[in-house]
């Protein structure tokens, strides 16, 4: 795992390809720094990263909002909410993928995170469902970088250290059955949020 600045200077990845000899116990701990090689902390906009695809916090409309969904927007221009309005909006947890239009982003997924009430309605669920689903669509478009915001950390108040861990485990979950994807960003706003996905992937 790599902490990088708004610098946005990516150095590309190639995934090592790990084999297991007959009869010899899987060295778990070379699996796990191969899987946490493709994630990174980036700190800054999420607008101006040059990757494959950005995800879209959104509402259930996919109408554009506040906040990255405003952002995002603002960036694409307004061919992506003209492709919005034929998607027919997204449930908490479902996503779906538009073009990036005027974004470096080829791609941008839209995926609706849960509001917080409590956490006994089924928000965790909701939150891993954001990113295994848009993971999915990566696999399916047949790209290979992805950047996420922090997911439900906004207006829909999910507190930041349980969204991090739901992040980073579902996502470290991922690519262990997925060998696929070169890299995951993660991207965040401050310094509380960056010190909880730090905490996060250190586990």
């Amino acid at each position: 795992m790599r902490v990088r600045n708004k610098d946005f200077q990516f150095r590309s990845v190639r995934p090592v390809e790990l084999h297991s000899a007959e009869l010899e116990p899987c060295d778990n701990d070379a699996v796990n720094s191969n899987i946490d090689s493709k994630i990174d902390i980036v700190c800054g906009d999420i607008t101006k990263l040059d990757v494959d695809v950005i995800v879209n916090a959104a509402n259930t409309t996919l109408l554009g909002g506040g906040g990255v969904d405003g952002a995002i927007h603002r960036a694409a221009g307004p061919e992506l909410l003209a492709e919005c309005r034929t998607l027919g909006g997204c449930q908490p947890g479902e996503a779906k993928i538009t073009g990036g239009y005027n974004l470096p982003a080829r791609f941008v997924i839209h995926t609706v995170g849960p509001f917080w009430n409590g956490g006994h309605r089924g928000e965790p669920e909701m939150l891993a469902n954001c990113y295994r689903n848009s993971l999915r669509l990566v696999l399916e478009n047949s790209v290979k970088t992805i950047a996420f915001p922090a997911i439900s950390c906004g207006a829909y108040r999910y507190p930041i250290i349980e969204a991090a861990k739901i992040a980073v485990e579902t996502t470290q979950e991922f690519l262990a059955n997925n060998d696929k994807i070169d890299k995951v960003n993660f991207v965040v706003a401050n310094d509380e949020i960056h010190a909880a996905y730090q905490r996060a992937l250190a586990r």
